[in-house]
């Protein structure tokens, strides 16, 4: 997708460890066209010393795609970024964000946020490396040190080395003591920080993440900021994005409903399935299992599309069978 005719980022999904694989990007696309979507984080050793096709695979339904990396060293990161590129992603985000005890052993992750110019170093290299947009995902602040001026001093120094869009977590990251689950939870939500490096960072595109649930939360941030990012929200009640694009995109095209979401979704699902990579059809199902949330029946989706024995070597005729059990036919 060219410059000129990528969406701005006003509305994106959260690049989520084990949830934003290619198949729920695929299943997101079919309810929004414009909706920024990200990878998974995927570490720089994955890329390069793993199986790089299984990790940056994806369908060229999913533009625009931005690819999260996870690393610490620039010239590894910079090797990525050049792939990514190549592979024909979007964007490439560094993840300066997960408090994960495991990505810090990695040296990445939240606990970069100490080393602002070890940042800004790899900004510059990947930025050397590629031509497409390179942006930060980061949080306010770590432990205990809870003053903007930390958060505006980080971004102001990775600015510095030519990034331009930053993504903000507005939590602190605690990096001993609380699970990822808990660091999503229990530290203080502090948007006006994000507001506050918007006020007075003008020229910066400034993205907000954290706690948004309801399009009228998107409302009163994008009031504030340049965009919203969503994360858990999108995943368990997918069907949420279906008033993004007229609503924050001006594309007034008809909006999908949940039946033909699913509909749409059946050709993907065979193509998945016969292509020999060894997907099953329980590798789809986990992703959408949220689509009908709020809606009589929607129990029964969601039990026929986690119950392993129904799983077991099924094909596309179960989601048509679990769609009509949500409204209580019989197939």
């Amino acid at each position: 997708m060219s410059q000129a005719t990528r969406p701005a980022r006003r509305l994106s999904v959260a690049p989520m460890l084990d949830w934003t694989d290619r198949h729920y990007r695929y299943f997101a696309r079919l309810i929004s066209r414009h909706t920024w979507l990200y990878s998974e984080m995927v570490t720089t050793g994955a890329i390069l010393h793993g199986d790089a096709d299984r990790f940056l695979r994806f369908d060229e339904a999913e533009h625009p795609l931005a690819l999260q990396l996870g690393g610490s060293e620039p010239e590894d990161l910079a090797r990525c970024a050049k792939l990514a590129e190549q592979w024909g992603y979007d964007e490439v985000n560094l993840n300066v964000g997960c408090p994960s005890e495991r990505v810090q052993k990695g040296a990445f992750g939240a606990c970069l946020m100490a080393e602002p110019q070890l940042v800004a170093d790899c900004v510059k290299a990947m930025r050397d490396a590629c031509g497409i947009d390179v942006t930060v995902k980061h949080r306010i602040g770590i432990d205990s040190v809870e003053d903007y001026d930390f958060v505006q001093g980080f971004v102001d120094t990775v600015a510095a080395a030519g990034c331009t869009t930053f993504i903000v977590h507005a939590r602190n990251a605690i990096l001993k003591g609380l699970s990822p689950k808990e660091n999503r939870e229990i530290p203080p939500l502090r948007y006006h920080y994000v507001y506050r490096l918007k006020q007075e960072r003008p020229e910066l595109e400034i993205l907000i993440n954290g706690g948004i649930k309801t399009l009228a939360e998107t409302d009163e941030h994008l009031d504030e900021i340049d965009g919203v990012m969503i994360g858990r929200e999108a995943y368990h009640n997918p069907y949420l994005m279906a008033d993004f694009d007229a609503r924050y995109y001006g594309d007034e095209h008809p909006v999908p409903s949940r039946d033909e979401v699913v509909e749409a979704l059946l050709p993907y699902v065979e193509r998945e399935l016969s292509a020999g990579r060894g997907t099953q059809l329980r590798h789809i199902a986990r992703h959408i299992l949220g689509l009908y949330q709020g809606v009589p029946g929607a129990r029964q989706w969601r039990r026929m599309l986690s119950d392993a024995s129904l799983l077991k070597d099924a094909g596309p005729e179960l989601l048509l069978a679990a769609r009509a059990a949500v409204h209580g036919e019989k197939r």
